[in-house]
């Protein structure tokens, strides 16, 4: 399943990672750089288990560390409503 945002929501890279806004309500959320790819890699389509072992091999974390990372930001991500259905 891949992972979208809702319509109305742009994402954008910063220097400090990225910046979604929510253009209907004006707010901006910004992820640091490890969120962000999180964030990219998920919404280029990549499966969770691929997500899981791109940052694993990027970061010296283990798989269980970056499965509660994806899970955190995914929660974040649906109780500010930004991600489509």
């Amino acid at each position: 399943m891949t992972m979208t945002l809702r319509p109305g929501v742009v994402a954008a890279d910063t220097e400090y990672g990225m910046a979604l806004l929510d253009q209907n309500s004006g707010e901006y959320f910004t992820l640091n750089p490890t969120a962000a790819l999180i964030v990219r890699t998920l919404l280029e389509g990549t499966t969770r288990e691929q997500a899981v072992s791109t940052l694993t091999e990027k970061y010296a974390v283990s798989p269980e560390q970056v499965e509660e990372d994806i899970d955190r930001i995914l929660d974040e991500l649906r109780m500010a409503q930004l991600l489509g259905a």
